[in-house]
C-alpha cells in the first residue's frame, strides 16, 4: 500500500470528508495540520499551485483536493493508485 499524506486545516469540512473516506477504506494516512503554519501552507501552495486544503498526496504524487479524491473513488481508480 502506498503512503498517503493529507495537508489539512482543523476547521475544513472538505478535509474531514477526505479523511473519512480513507478511514472508511481502512487506509493508513498521515495528516499534516497547516492551520497555524502559514509558511508551510505558502510553500505547499507554491509546490502544488493550489491554495486550498485538503491537499492530498499518494507517495509523492499530488492528486489534488477533496473533489479530485472523490472523482478517483467514483471511477474506481483510487484503489489502483493505492495498490490495495
Amino acid at each position: 500500500m502506498k503512503k498517503v499524506k493529507i495537508y489539512s486545516k482543523s476547521y475544513c469540512p472538505f478535509c474531514e470528508r477526505a479523511i473519512q473516506l480513507f478511514k472508511d477504506k481502512n487506509i493508513e494516512f498521515e495528516i499534516i495540520d497547516v492551520t497555524e503554519d502559514e509558511e508551510r501552507m505558502m510553500n505547499l501552495s507554491h509546490k502544488t499551485n493550489c491554495d486550498t486544503v485538503p491537499q492530498i498526496f499518494i507517495e509523492d504524487e499530488f492528486i489534488g483536493g477533496c473533489d479530485e479524491l472523490m472523482a478517483l473513488e467514483a471511477k474506481g481508480d483510487l484503489n489502483k493508485m493505492l495498490e490495495v
